[in-house]
């Protein structure tokens, strides 16, 4: 077995609060083997500062990165999501295997540089950009574990289920044919990637829908229902994102995204409902209740225009956030966390709103 390297902190951040003297042994694998707060011992390396844990990336699309400013120029009088939107197909229907690969890879180290060590891929560029699988089924797949391992970031890899373009079982636009897949292949496509990792400590499967209006209610229960026969793993989904997709929900099913899903579907403490920035105090409640995780990704809601997630009303019902990078419009937790503040301070007119 491979000697420990130790580093003596002189503060850390720990479960019990903030410690003095840390030492943090680490293993020839690069993982935490053991850490001992108040160690003063001198066979340790010193290092000056503070340490604190690393931090989740729960919501990320790794071809994203590579979009990063091309859509930073007005497209029309009414610029929105959904101008946004058509860039981003382009930028799909170009993607290879090798080029995913290759963008994932410098991806997960900048993010390993900023300080995430582990990341939620929300991935859903599964075909050929004709719709055509690829001969290999799973090698898009394959090819962010591949950057994953390279790199040495953790991930729970969310293959995720896209089927339609809008609510009503309308169906996907030509654009989108690179996401299809039906829900039978996508449970056998988790059941394929799921024997593959299965010796895996650094890799872990979920899975996503990507939203209401992308999967058909029976699909979304044919899928619950498969999954509740197989290994349980995390379950995202993209909700009430937008306006648009919040009033489409209203004339389609009668209610808003979050309060169907919440009535049709056992959210519990698995699920993590990514954006919810739409949502009503009764929704935040019920959220919080069923002990669901939101994903806020301030900088793609900020730089999509999406809205601004009614974070002092959630966490005051005793609800949990995560955050996520999303589109990589910037790479940095902090100035994710930043942003949550500064969208406080602006619309409040206080400071330090969340600062405990």
């Amino acid at each position: 077995m491979a000697e420990q390297l130790r580093f003596r902190f002189q503060n850390a951040w720990l479960p019990q609060g903030w410690r003095r003297d840390v030492v943090v042994a680490v293993d020839g694998s690069g993982d935490i083997a053991e850490i001992r707060p108040e160690d003063t011992t001198t066979d340790a390396v010193a290092i000056s500062g503070a340490a604190v844990p690393g931090m989740p990336n729960v919501h990320s699309h790794a071809f994203q990165r590579a979009m990063a400013g091309l859509a930073e120029r007005r497209a029309s009088s009414n610029d929105s999501f959904w101008t946004w939107r058509e860039t981003m197909y382009e930028l799909a229907r170009n993607m290879t295997p090798e080029a995913l690969n290759a963008i994932a890879a410098q991806l997960y180290v900048e993010m390993l540089k900023a300080g995430y060590t582990t990341v939620c891929e929300f991935h859903y560029v599964h075909n050929q950009a004709d719709g055509r699988p690829f001969a290999e089924r799973d090698i898009m797949s394959q090819a962010l574990i591949d950057a994953a391992m390279a790199t040495g970031i953790g991930m729970t890899l969310l293959p995720t289920l896209y089927l339609t373009s809008d609510f009503g079982s309308v169906p996907p636009t030509p654009r989108q044919r690179q996401f299809i897949t039906s829900a039978d292949e996508f449970l056998a496509r988790l059941d394929r990637l799921r024997s593959g990792l299965q010796a895996s400590k650094q890799i872990d499967l979920g899975m996503a829908f990507h939203s209401l209006r992308a999967v058909p209610p029976h699909d979304l229960r044919a899928v619950l229902d498969g999954l509740a026969k197989r290994q349980r793993g995390v379950i995202h989904i993209h909700v009430a994102e937008q306006e648009r997709e919040v009033a489409a929900s209203l004339e389609h099913f009668g209610q808003r995204p979050v309060e169907w899903l919440l009535a049709n579907a056992a959210v519990d403490e698995r699920w993590c409902l990514v954006h919810a920035t739409h949502v009503t105090a009764a929704e935040i409640e019920a959220i919080a209740r069923c002990g669901a995780v939101v994903a806020l990704c301030p900088t793609t809601e900020a730089n999509l225009g999406d809205g601004m997630f009614p974070l002092g009303s959630y966490l005051h019902a005793g609800g949990a956030i995560a955050i996520g990078s999303d589109s990589h419009i910037s790479i940095s937790a902090r100035e994710e966390l930043r942003w949550i503040e500064y969208q406080a301070r602006l619309v409040q007119r206080e400071r330090n709103i969340y600062a405990d």
